[in-house]
């Protein structure tokens, strides 16, 4: 993968800025160096993350990266994609890292923060010295917001959370959780930090799927933070579901990355692969299957490039974000699967990476809104009715 060229049929560089090359560029190149040779040792670890590496990619500016201030790359919205995309060519657990601290940690302290949240923290973050990690899902509900357990009650200058998080990246990593709890006022957020009285955090193991990323538990029983800790301009369901809407945004870009990679792989393989006197590229069936990845590669490029754009312009509709969210990844995972079934038998082992996308692609499907939520918010926005 280190000569990797990307996908790009329909010269879609063109449509690029000399500084959105770039940062994918570098990016590319940091992703083929520096991570690609580390992925084998840490998929066979169970829940490990290269934590070497946070430095570096502190260095390229890759936290935070479409924010403004506080050492932030300050990055447009196609720039900070095409980052996306090749992060998750080389693992969807290396993309969730930066996605969690930039879009669910650093965005909502960024947005929503007092002057001393976002002077304590965001240079923290966005230099790799602290690590964060945002608390919205729980055990029995994870798109269903509103139906949240954890509860903030405040007395006086203080606040008491009680409830669990669960499905939490980085949540054992943590220096900083950005918790969502309900109140008497409704949703808001609280700042908890590691090491607070009540406040405990534990890695959930034997997964199949992202085994390059931690995921973890929260548990907050009786935890008093101050008044300080509660983000002051957070009210309501627009705080949990904005960050999601840019963690959204860069799923929609990452997928791609995960289908390049099959994509490429899929193609060298099937080149080099000698069967019945000659490439296995060479058969009808494998060149219909290469056809149909490059299509639905090259129509996502087209969706994620125009909602970047949009976004760029301040125009942007959640809607879109869920209609390139749900597209694209739901491509990536089709694209991942027949790259495995190309890779025949060698498909199955870590020598090759197709199956390793298309388990990772599984949870991507369901996180950040599953695919039929997003077909949900689709539905309702077109009709205009919510769907019983």
């Amino acid at each position: 993968m280190a000569d990797f060229q990307g996908v790009d049929f329909l010269r879609l560089d063109e449509l690029l800025s000399e500084e959105e090359k770039l940062a994918r560029e570098s990016v590319r190149e940091f992703v083929s160096k520096e991570f690609l040779p580390r992925i084998q040792e840490h998929v066979r670890q169970d829940g490990s993350f290269p934590m070497e590496l946070v430095a570096p990619m502190a260095e390229l500016g890759l936290f935070g990266a479409n924010l403004h201030g506080w050492g932030c790359a300050g990055m447009n919205n196609v720039a900070y994609g095409l980052v996306m995309q090749e992060l998750e060519r080389g693992d969807s657990g290396l993309r969730s890292f930066a996605s969690v601290q930039g879009s669910l940690v650093m965005y909502p302290i960024h947005s929503y923060g007092s002057d001393a949240q976002k002077d304590r923290w965001l240079p923290a973050l966005q230099s790799g010295q602290a690590i964060g990690c945002f608390g919205l899902t729980e055990p029995d509900f994870g798109s269903h917001i509103t139906a949240m357990r954890t509860k903030a009650e405040r007395r006086g200058d203080t606040w008491l959370l009680n409830g669990t998080k669960r499905w939490i990246t980085n949540g054992t990593l943590a220096e900083v959780a950005v918790i969502w709890a309900s109140t008497d006022d409704g949703i808001r957020g609280f700042l908890v930090e590691r090491g607070t009285p009540g406040f405990e955090a534990r890695d959930i193991k034997g997964k199949f799927s992202l085994r390059a990323s931690v995921t973890s538990e929260l548990f907050l029983r009786d935890v008093e933070v101050p008044e300080s800790s509660r983000l002051p301009k957070a009210e309501g369901m627009r705080g949990p579901l904005s960050c999601l809407t840019q963690a959204r945004y860069g799923i929609a870009w990452g997928a791609l990355g995960a289908a390049m990679a099959c994509y490429d792989e899929a193609l060298e393989y099937s080149k080099e692969r000698i069967v019945a006197g000659g490439p296995l590229a060479g058969k009808q069936l494998t060149q219909q299957k290469l056809v149909e990845m490059l299509a639905e590669i090259t129509k996502g490029q087209l969706v994620a490039w125009r909602v970047g754009r949009i976004k760029d312009e301040g125009n942007l509709d959640f809607a879109m974000v869920s209609l390139a969210k749900r597209n694209n990844v739901d491509v990536a995972l089709r694209i991942a699967r027949e790259a495995r079934d190309l890779l025949g038998a060698n498909g199955i082992v870590d020598d090759y990476q197709s199956m390793r996308h298309m388990m990772n692609l599984e949870t991507v499907r369901t996180y950040e809104g599953t695919h039929d939520v997003h077909t949900l918010i689709l539905g309702e926005k077109i009709t205009g009715l919510r769907a019983l």
